[in-house]
């Protein structure tokens, strides 16, 4: 893991949040000999909030840090985006998929970044889904 890395997965935790991504959690793969540094998960309320986010921190990475991804997934349905910036995997998805594919279960032994998340970027066990 460089800085360069984790600068790049804080960034794109920022652009997340300043789209009201929900509930990010950065995991650190670094030292897992994983294909990744690290991943971040992150959801939205709706189809059209995931791919609000998704695009949200497409275009700060590009127009902040002049990155493009080498890869891009599932944005048509808005269930779930993944973005491939290589040292960096950004998950975006709907919320009742993302527990339904529980990626940070999957990495359960991966260290997780503390992040700083805004009141109205939490998700609370109240929080309804249909």
């Amino acid at each position: 893991m460089t800085n360069d890395s984790k600068d790049l997965a804080l960034t794109a935790v920022r652009a997340a949040l300043d789209k009201k991504g929900l509930a990010p959690t950065l995991l650190d793969l670094s030292a897992e000999g994983a294909y990744t540094d690290f991943i971040l998960v992150v959801s939205g309320r709706s189809d059209r909030h995931v791919q609000s986010v998704a695009e949200g921190v497409k275009h700060v990475l590009r127009d902040e840090l002049g990155r493009e991804p080498i890869g891009v997934e599932g944005n048509r349905d808005g269930q779930w985006s993944l973005i491939d910036y290589g040292e960096i995997v950004v998950h975006v998805f709907y919320h009742p998929i993302r527990e339904f594919y529980d990626l940070e279960g999957l990495w359960g032994t991966a260290p997780r970044i503390p992040l700083e998340v805004p009141a109205d970027s939490q998700i609370h066990y109240s929080d309804v889904y249909v």
